[in-house]
């Protein structure tokens, strides 16, 4: 029995020391991964401070976060404001993503693929089944697509890039919304392969020709993966790039008193690239010295990352959204 009680001290005072040494744990999204993990790494250079983040899925950073197994979670399908005051949590965005259709066509070059808002809704419930159906045809006549069977790469655990993703859909089609609706995990009608976080879906789409699927656009520059140029809300088709993001991110609507609540997937704007979302943090109201080492990290990352962020793809948030983030994180007593 003295043996136990003895390890279980060492163990409080592990944990106890991590926390005064500036060391907070947290998991969830894939989506925000390679941001989270690239930060943490400049902050602990600049402050000696340790943040540990892993990508287990969305559904994973809300289990655990509310759970109190980990200090905080990262969720791209935010909570809702009665979540969020039902579980004690508060949430904040991080940063501003997108997601891409990323394919595996033997002999055709990224971005030469154009895919309409309803091409994807058809391929991703099964309805077009070949590379070569007259919808895809219709609009990429300059390419020779294949009379192969299309493979759809998914999310197999409960993931936030599905939820944004199936929003997306939604959004497109009124049929796709009273059958699938916007959820973490589907039953996928189509003819699918399931990877378990971005990375599991990136590495099927690079391992299987005639695949297509949906990936964080960081994880698709990292694999090399070629992306198709999408049509947007407004008809025009656009490439993923920066300032097709920073456009559709321009007119998102971060309100504090929802807990900065909001989707800003499908954006309107003939600019904007349709399928961007904002990756959320959250965090227990009552852990007020965690959270404070939270809140500290992502100050100093919006201060301080821009351009770590920019390099990996993603849109920094606005000053004017960042300092409405800091007062709610005053109003709350945890900054």
């Amino acid at each position: 029995m003295k043996k136990i009680i003895t390890v279980a001290l060492a163990g409080a005072f592990c944990t106890a020391s991590l926390m005064a040494a500036g060391m907070v744990k947290g998991d969830g999204s894939s989506f925000v991964l390679p941001i989270n993990q690239a930060w943490a790494k400049a902050y602990y250079k600049a402050t000696g401070k340790q943040v540990q983040y892993n990508g287990g899925g969305s559904g994973k950073g809300i289990k655990d976060a509310t759970a109190r197994l980990v200090d905080f979670g990262g969720t791209d399908a935010p909570l809702t404001p009665r979540r969020q005051a039902s579980k004690k949590m508060l949430q904040f965005p991080a940063v501003v993503g997108a997601t891409v259709m990323a394919y595996n066509l033997p002999n055709i070059k990224s971005e030469a693929l154009k895919l309409t808002d309803k091409a994807i809704v058809a391929i991703a419930d099964g309805r077009v089944k070949f590379w070569d159906d007259d919808m895809l045809k219709a609009v990429n006549p300059n390419i020779k697509l294949p009379h192969k069977k299309i493979i759809f790469a998914r999310r197999s655990d409960a993931s936030g890039t599905t939820w944004n993703f199936t929003y997306f859909l939604s959004s497109v089609s009124l049929e796709w919304r009273k059958k699938f609706g916007v959820k973490k995990t589907i039953n996928w009608t189509s003819n699918n392969l399931g990877g378990k976080g971005n990375p599991g879906v990136s590495s099927i789409i690079k391992q299987t020709p005639y695949s297509i699927g949906y990936i964080e656009y960081a994880y698709a520059v990292e694999s090399n993966a070629k992306v198709a140029v999408i049509e947007n809300r407004d008809g025009y088709f656009v490439k993923p790039e920066m300032k097709t993001f920073q456009a559709a991110a321009a007119g998102a609507d971060f309100d504090p008193k929802k807990g900065f609540y909001t989707v800003i997937g499908y954006p309107k704007g003939k600019d904007s690239y349709p399928l961007v979302a904002a990756p959320f943090i959250i965090m227990p109201k009552e852990k007020i010295a965690a959270d404070k080492q939270i809140t500290a990290f992502y100050a100093w990352a919006y201060d301080n990352g821009a351009k770590i962020a920019e390099k990996l793809f993603y849109v920094p948030l606005p000053k004017s959204v960042t300092d409405k983030i800091k007062q709610y994180w005053k109003d709350n007593g945890v900054y």
